[in-house]
C-alpha cells in the first residue's frame, strides 16, 4: 500500500502523475491518491472577487484564511474541478478511479479550531470565524471497501468536523493521516520542486535523506508551505509509515522515481 499526495501548485504535471499512477495500479499496486488545488483556488477566488488571504500562526506555519465564502470556493475547486479532472485522467488510462472528499462517508474527521492565533504586522490576533481544523480519524473501512472492489480512491479536502461542519485541513497532513491509518509502506508527496532544498529555490541544494530523529532540524530549511509538508512527514514516520518521499511532480514517472529514491527521503 502506498499513498500519493499531489500538490496543487503551478507547474505540476497532472498528466504525468496520472500516467504513472495508472502504471502502478495496473501493475497490482494498492494505492490511494490525495490531491490539493491551491493555485487554481487562488485564481478562482480572485475572479469571484474574494481574493485569497494567507495567515501565519504564532508557531510559524502559513495557512489559508478560511471564512465561509472561502470554504465554498475551496469546495468548488477542490471537490469539483480538480478532483473530477484527476478522475477523468485516470479513467482515460483504464483506472476505475472514484473521487470523494473528506466529507463523504465521514472519510476524514477532526476538530474545528475554536480560534486561530496569528501574527500580522507584528501583532498577535485571534480569528474566531475560521473554518479550519485537523484530521484525527480516517474511515479506513470505506477506503478498503473501495480498494477491495477495484476502485482507486481520489481524495480531496475538506474534512468533516465532529460537529458536522466542513473544515479546511492541510492536504499533506491529511495524506499523512491516511497513510498512517492504512499502514502504508510509503507516502509520496509530489510538488513543484525536487524535494526539500537546503537553499531554496536552488534545486541543486536538494537534501537527499533525513533520518526521522532529525526532522526537526530539517524544518530550518523548509520555506512556506514546505514547513507543513515536513511536519506531515514527521507525523507519518513517527506513527509507523515506512518512509515519506518529497519528490518532483513535474517530471516523467514521478511516483516510481520517488519510490526508487529520488527526492528527499524521510525514514
Amino acid at each position: 500500500m502506498i499513498v500519493v499526495k499531489v500538490g496543487g501548485s503551478a507547474g505540476i504535471d497532472l498528466d504525468r502523475v496520472c500516467a504513472d499512477i495508472a502504471a502502478l495500479w495496473q501493475g497490482g499496486e494498492r494505492l490511494v491518491l490525495v490531491h490539493g488545488g491551491s493555485h487554481l483556488t487562488n485564481q478562482v477566488a480572485e475572479a469571484l472577487g474574494h481574493p485569497p488571504r494567507f495567515v501565519t500562526s504564532v508557531s510559524g506555519f502559513t495557512s489559508r484564511r478560511t471564512d465561509r465564502r472561502t470554504l465554498e470556493i475551496f469546495e468548488m475547486v477542490y471537490c469539483g474541478q480538480v478532483n473530477k479532472g484527476i478522475v477523468e485522467r485516470l479513467q482515460a488510462r483504464g483506472v476505475n478511479a472514484l473521487g470523494l472528499s473528506g466529507l463523504d462517508g465521514r472519510l476524514l474527521e477532526g476538530p474545528r479550531k475554536d480560534a486561530l492565533r496569528i501574527v500580522e504586522n507584528g501583532r498577535r490576533l485571534v480569528l474566531r470565524d475560521d473554518y479550519t481544523g485537523k484530521v484525527e480519524k480516517v474511515n479506513t473501512a470505506l477506503l478498503n471497501l473501495l480498494l477491495d472492489h477495484g476502485y482507486l480512491p481520489v481524495v480531496s479536502p475538506p474534512a468533516l468536523s465532529y460537529a458536522g461542519e466542513a473544515i479546511n485541513v492541510d492536504g499533506d497532513r491529511a495524506a499523512a493521516a491516511i497513510a498512517t491509518a492504512l499502514g502504508a509502506r510509503a507516502l509520496v508527496i509530489l510538488s513543484n520542486v525536487p524535494g526539500l532544498l537546503r537553499s531554496f529555490p536552488d534545486e541543486s541544494s536538494l537534501i537527499r535523506h533525513i533520518p526521522k530523529d532529525r526532522v526537526e532540524e530539517a524544518m530550518a530549511f523548509a520555506e512556506g508551505r514546505m514547513r507543513m509538508k515536513v511536519l506531515g512527514a514527521a507525523e507519518a514516520v513517527a506513527a509507523g509509515v515506512g518512509r515519506v518521499i518529497f519528490a518532483d511532480g513535474r517530471v516523467e514517472g514521478p511516483v516510481r522515481r520517488a519510490l526508487a529514491g529520488e527526492g528527499t527521503v524521510v525514514c
